[in-house]
């Protein structure tokens, strides 16, 4: 047989397949794995490059597969995809992952270390909390909607509807009120434990180096600077400030040919949560531009708010905060605001 040089590795919950190619291309092994033989099998294996789709658990069996000695790249799905020929099924898949992986121009995605994918779950579990904090707002206030006590939509509002279900005087049934009551409670509890993790977020971002230097720029405060230092990606994993503008999908999308050029709405690729809160943080600079001096009169973004629809600027700005971002990431360096015209 052979020698191996690449190992596509589809992973599943309990059974995976391998898929074993010499430095021809030319299949040299097929076989099926439990979950308890994979990490013997990888031992016994001589060193290779070993591909897998980046899901859910490719992180960690690429941390315990490198461990063994082996090159192993994460490849995106979206990029699998197109090598499927025909049929899928779990020896196909490995075959085509270990195909996409030979491929000089394929892009990978870094492993991540146990420490940076615990850092990562705050942002996660934050965002599952929101959205169970907004479902439960909108509840409330659909309920108290059906007695005619209408509130305004929006979670500054939320003190209006809890008074509502608390004021004795407010007519509501009594069985609503006990209902109501749940909602409430429930309501104060997301919030206690949405405060606990924004100070945790507030304390990482005071010890981490990279989170303070961004810090700097206008728009990012702990929170989006926390996540960017722990979402994305080394700065040198991508070759330019714009590479990294593109991967947050910030980038319009091209449909051009014939040498016409055809741009159109944003990607929307790559790390969702990041694109939101670098939008966000784009906003805050736009409703506070009179105390921005990167939005006064003269500078690029003073100009592109008086030609430009909101939105659209809302987007031009976070690409730009991007392209900051990286360049602060990879030049070790802090913001400076640039000099407006005269």
């Amino acid at each position: 047989m052979s020698e191996i040089f690449m190992v596509g590795l589809d992973l599943a919950k309990n059974v995976f397949q391998v898929h074993g190619a010499d430095a021809a291309g030319r299949a040299v092994l097929r076989k099926k794995l439990r979950r308890d033989q994979v990490a013997a099998f990888f031992g016994q294996l001589p060193a290779c490059v070993v591909a897998m789709e980046a899901c859910g658990g490719a992180h960690f069996w690429g941390r315990e597969i490198g461990k063994l000695g082996h090159d192993v790249r994460l490849i995106p799905p979206a990029y699998v995809k197109p090598f499927v020929k025909r049929q899928k099924n779990d020896a196909a898949d490995a075959e085509v992952i270990c195909e996409a992986a030979q491929l000089p121009t394929m892009r990978f995605v870094p492993v991540k270390s146990e420490e940076t994918h615990g850092a990562a779950m705050v942002f996660r579990v934050r965002e599952l909390l929101i959205r169970q904090r907004t479902q439960a707002i909108n509840v409330l206030r659909g309920h108290l909607g059906e007695f005619g006590k209408i509130v305004p939509q929006g979670a500054a509002n939320v003190s209006k509807l809890i008074a509502i279900v608390e004021d004795p005087d407010s007519g509501l049934p009594a069985d609503a009120i006990l209902t109501l009551t749940v909602l409430v409670a429930s309501l104060a509890h997301l919030e206690a434990e949405l405060g606990k993790l924004d100070a945790e977020i507030a304390r990482c971002a005071k010890e981490d180096e990279v989170a303070r230097r961004l810090m700097t720029v206008p728009g990012i405060g702990p929170l989006i600077a926390t996540a960017i230092a722990v979402l994305a990606p080394p700065p040198e994993t991508f070759c330019k400030a714009r590479d990294f503008a593109a991967w947050l999908g910030l980038t319009p999308r091209q449909h051009s040919t014939g040498g016409k050029q055809r741009l159109g709405a944003t990607t929307k690729m790559g790390e969702r949560s990041l694109r939101r809160l670098l939008i966000i943080g784009a906003n805050s600079v736009i409703i506070k531009r009179h105390v921005h001096a990167s939005a006064q009169p003269g500078t690029w973004l003073g100009g592109v708010l008086t030609r430009k629809p909101p939105m659209l600027v809302r987007v031009a700005l976070a690409n730009k905060m991007a392209r900051i971002v990286w360049a602060l990431m990879a030049r070790c360096g802090v913001y400076k605001a640039p000099a407006t015209a005269a």
